[in-house]
């Protein structure tokens, strides 16, 4: 498989240092990073996407349990 060569000319500083952040904070150097970014945008769902889904719903779930809740209501508790 042939890969490409890139030149993006006249890109923000602003722009540069959230690709460089972003990069910083995925543990990427910030040109693997650029190609992430591109390979997202053009080519679909992050590849990471269902696991960081997976992790975000087990944190927002509750330590308690809906239906202790509910009983307790129904009973009068406050």
């Amino acid at each position: 498989l042939a890969m490409a060569h890139l030149t993006v000319r006249n890109v923000s500083e602003a722009v540069v240092d959230a690709l460089k952040r972003r990069a910083a904070a995925n543990g990427r150097s910030v040109e693997a990073e650029h190609r992430e970014v591109l390979r997202a945008a053009l080519l679909g769902v992050d590849e990471d996407f269902a696991a960081r889904a997976a992790g975000l719903r087990q944190r927002l779930r509750s330590s308690v349990e809906s239906t202790d809740t509910i009983r307790a209501n129904r009973n009068g508790a406050p």
